[in-house]
């Protein structure tokens, strides 16, 4: 955008155009008198005298340009260097079938607890700008969905790509919370969390949840759990024999007690997320939780405009002087 350090100048363009106007509405004054203009009409029609009606428009253009000019122009270019804020996230993200249970009640109705969960921790992704995040998804075993990166929208793009139909079914919360914890801790960012979220219980998996806190908490790791979705049952869409999708009445209940202990151990929270408003809270509170201070350079260049301007009104002012001298010359001057 194209800012005016001296703008009042511009204020002048508007007598100049009131000038202009004025003296083209008059017209130019005979540059030879004559008691009879049929004398010169056929004159007057001549090409070159129609075009050399158009020299004051180049004299009131240079003009216009020179008065811009003089405002002095310029695009000012913005710099900012954000450095990293030190945080560095691992998400843990449950994709056991469980999360197909459709009792998230969203803005559009009833979704499932996995969509929710995509939702909610997309807009996470996106507001965490500054923070190196990472995606672990995992069901009867977990897996790297993407590594600490900075490119968020890359994050996002796994995030949205999660199935609940690609893994064997369970629920490995202790591997998959060890797994954020292992990548993780070859890091040296300042805080190092993991916020874990799931529907279930530990029932599959090499590592227990209380032993893969033990190992968070030595490496220095925060684990953030929720829990969500409703207690008790919830409905869950299954396949039957011709392929057709039914729903079905599961019972399905987060182990409040482990993740209560997982959280407490590793200095994080654990929270319960019922809907999908709720969920948002959680990850608001999360994301204000572990906020930190964010360094930044800033710096502030103006590129002048001036010649932009004042180039070409010259040129025109000489071509004017010039056509006026010769070609378009009036007699007597």
């Amino acid at each position: 955008m194209i800012h005016f350090q001296h703008p009042a100048v511009l204020l002048l363009l508007v007598p100049v155009a009131l000038i202009a106007w004025w003296l083209g509405k008059s017209g130019r004054p005979s540059a030879i008198a004559y008691s009879n203009t049929d004398l010169v009409r056929a004159v007057a029609r001549a090409r070159r005298t129609r075009w050399g009606r158009f020299l004051p428009l180049l004299r009131w253009t240079t003009a216009a340009l020179l008065l811009a000019a003089l405002a002095r122009p310029y695009v000012e270019h913005r710099q900012a260097h954000v450095l990293s804020s030190g945080v560095d996230i691992m998400l843990a993200i449950d994709v056991s079938g469980s999360m197909q249970a459709r009792d998230m009640l969203g803005s559009h109705g009833p979704m499932s607890r996995l969509d929710a969960a995509k939702e909610v921790v997309g807009r996470f992704v996106r507001d965490r700008a500054n923070d190196r995040i990472g995606l672990v998804a995992f069901a009867g075993e977990p897996y790297l969905a993407s590594p600490l990166t900075l490119d968020h929208d890359w994050v996002r793009q796994r995030l949205d790509a999660l199935d609940a139909t690609d893994t064997a079914d369970g629920t490995a919360i202790g591997s998959a919370l060890a797994a954020g914890v292992r990548r993780l801790d070859a890091q040296d960012a300042k805080s190092k969390i993991v916020v874990l979220l799931t529907d279930g219980q530990n029932n599959a998996g090499k590592i227990s949840p209380a032993a893969a806190a033990d190992a968070a908490r030595a490496l220095g790791v925060k684990v953030y759990a929720i829990g969500v979705g409703s207690s008790g049952e919830a409905l869950v869409p299954v396949a039957d024999e011709g392929g057709r999708e039914r729903l079905v009445k599961a019972r399905v209940d987060v182990d409040e007690a482990s993740m209560k202990h997982v959280a407490e151990v590793t200095g994080g929270a654990f929270y319960r997320a019922t809907d999908t408003a709720s969920l948002r809270s959680v990850y608001a509170v999360i994301d204000r939780a572990e906020k930190t201070t964010r360094t930044v350079n800033a710096f502030t260049t103006h590129d002048e405009r001036f010649a932009w301007l004042a180039a070409p009104g010259l040129f025109l002012l000489l071509a004017e002087l010039g056509l006026s001298a010769t070609r378009f010359r009036r007699i007597p001057c």
